[in-house]
C-alpha cells in the first residue's frame, strides 16, 4: 500500500518562499515517479511539477517554471517542492501523487493511483 503525508503548507506573504515535502511509504524505487498538482477554488486540478526517481527527468508548468523546483530523495522516499518568489496566484491546496512501475513522469493526473491528502498554501499580499 502507498502512503503519502505532505507538510509545509501555510500562509506566506507574495514573493516569499515555502518548502513542501511529501513523505512516501511502498514505493517500488526506482521505478516509480512522482508529481505535485494543486487545485484553487472553484478551479479545476493543475499541473505543478514532476520527477522520475531513475531518469532524473523533470517538468514543470510554464506557471512554475524558473520559480518552483521539485525534488526527490531515494533514501528518505521524499519528493519536496521548494517554491520560491510566491504569487497571490499560487494559493490552492497542493497535492502529491506517485506513479508506481514507471520512472517516466507525465502531467497528467490521471496517471497518478496514489495521492495525499493535500495542504494548503495561501500567498497573501
Amino acid at each position: 500500500q502507498v502512503q503519502l503525508r505532505e507538510s509545509g503548507g501555510g500562509l506566506v506573504q507574495a514573493g516569499g518562499s515555502l518548502l513542501l515535502s511529501c513523505a512516501a511509504s511502498g514505493l517500488t524505487l526506482p521505478n516509480d515517479a512522482a508529481a505535485w498538482f494543486r487545485q484553487a477554488p472553484g478551479k479545476e486540478r493543475e499541473f505543478v511539477a514532476a520527477v522520475g526517481w531513475g531518469g532524473g527527468t523533470t517538468y514543470y508548468s510554464d506557471s512554475v517554471k524558473g520559480r518552483f523546483t521539485i525534488s526527490r530523495a531515494s533514501a528518505e522516499n521524499t519528493i519536496d517542492l521548494q517554491m520560491n518568489r510566491l504569487k497571490l496566484e499560487d494559493t490552492a491546496v497542493y497535492y502529491c501523487a506517485v506513479r508506481l512501475g514507471t520512472m517516466v513522469p507525465s502531467t497528467k493526473d490521471y496517471d497518478y493511483a496514489n495521492w495525499g491528502q493535500g495542504t494548503q498554501v495561501t500567498v497573501s499580499s
